[in-house]
């Protein structure tokens, strides 16, 4: 059923309980020997699992309680492994509940948990539904954050970067959830190189790119035109751009980004730097909207995710479309795959 690359399995948070976490992860099990997904195991709840399944057509889906990562490979041939940590209350499809909060970020604690011990390969997380988590305290601006925050409170570095790709289109937003009215006081030369530079590194060692490209957008219409239309783009972002090539990463810009995503423009970058969330996701969403991957650079473990939200209206109906979070996996396995070569890469020099 599978071609693994790498001889551990990647683990899949369920997200939220009443969204399409539960619908996408089955309907990817049941297609993974036609796109030779990875061995993978869920975090969640088994018995919300198996009703889902039961709900949405997916009966024939043995959903398979583990007790540890180790378990994952050999029970994946039969069916869907999960590492149970249950619900107290059953989730009703469409309808997210507070009492569920706990174990939705129980279940990201776990798989973090595992992938710093190295008993996992990589995260896929499934959607979450974030006000229902701020209602029960959460504190944290969504998954992102939150998964920097448990890396350093484990003591690990941590420098969170969000990437958007539809194949290999990538984009990273400089600035994610924040009013548009805040963006021109975000847009500063330090974010600019440390984004940058947490590009150009995690490009080489995740995607085996030797020298990333990286387009970085303008802010302003037509990049500000030297100043005319805005200042941002003369003295924050050709400054930055400057230093990014003096320390060797291969930056240009600032692009005005009305040209910057058609299909003869995208041959030009590895990965394109924007200044806001919408600069960054429209082009993504409008090329590949149903193949889109969310994918966390600057952690200490590989991190992808469906770049769609909880779907609370498709839940339990059988009509989700999983191949975002089919994406979603194949992505987290190519970077798992990269690593390991570079990492026998290295060894090999070091002997």
């Amino acid at each position: 059923m599978a071609n693994q690359i790498s001889p551990l399995p990647l683990v899949v948070t369920m997200g939220e309980p009443a969204g399409v976490g539960a619908d996408i992860i089955l309907s990817s099990y049941r297609q993974a020997a036609k796109h030779r997904l990875p061995v993978f195991g869920v975090i969640g709840c088994a018995k919300a699992l198996h009703h889902r399944a039961q709900l949405t057509g997916h009966s024939t889906v043995e959903v398979i309680p583990v007790t540890g990562a180790s378990q994952i490979p050999d029970v994946f041939e039969r069916g869907l492994p999960v590492l149970d940590l249950p619900l107290e209350h059953d989730p009703q499809a469409g309808v997210p509940s507070s009492h569920s909060a706990s174990k939705v970020i129980e279940w990201v604690d776990t798989a973090v948990r595992l992938a710093l011990a190295s008993d996992v390969s990589g995260i896929v997380t499934g959607p979450i539904h974030k006000e229902t988590l701020y209602q029960a305290g959460f504190r944290h601006e969504g998954h992102t954050d939150y998964l920097a925050h448990l890396a350093v409170k484990a003591g690990y570095p941590a420098e969170p970067v969000m990437m958007l790709s539809a194949g290999d289109f990538r984009t990273i937003p400089l600035s994610v959830h924040i009013p548009l009215s805040q963006v021109p006081s975000a847009v500063t030369h330090a974010a600019i190189v440390a984004q940058a530079q947490v590009i150009d590194r995690d490009l080489k060692r995740y995607f085996d790119i030797e020298q990333p490209r990286i387009a970085v957008a303008g802010l302003n219409p037509h990049a500000g035109e030297n100043g005319t239309i805005g200042s941002e783009d003369r003295d924050i972002i050709s400054p930055a751009i400057q230093e990014l090539a003096q320390a060797g990463i291969n930056a240009f810009g600032p692009v005005s980004a009305d040209t910057l995503f058609h299909e003869e423009a995208r041959q030009d970058y590895d990965a394109a730097l924007c200044m806001y969330h919408d600069q960054a996701l429209i082009p993504v969403k409008a090329i590949g909207f149903h193949e889109g991957v969310n994918t966390t650079l600057g952690l200490p473990f590989i991190r992808t995710s469906p770049d769609h939200g909880t779907a609370l209206e498709l839940a339990g109906t059988g009509g989700a479309n999983p191949s975002s979070f089919i994406a979603a996996v194949m992505q987290a396995e190519r970077m798992g795959g990269a690593e390991q070569v570079l990492r026998e890469l290295v060894s090999s020099q070091v002997s």
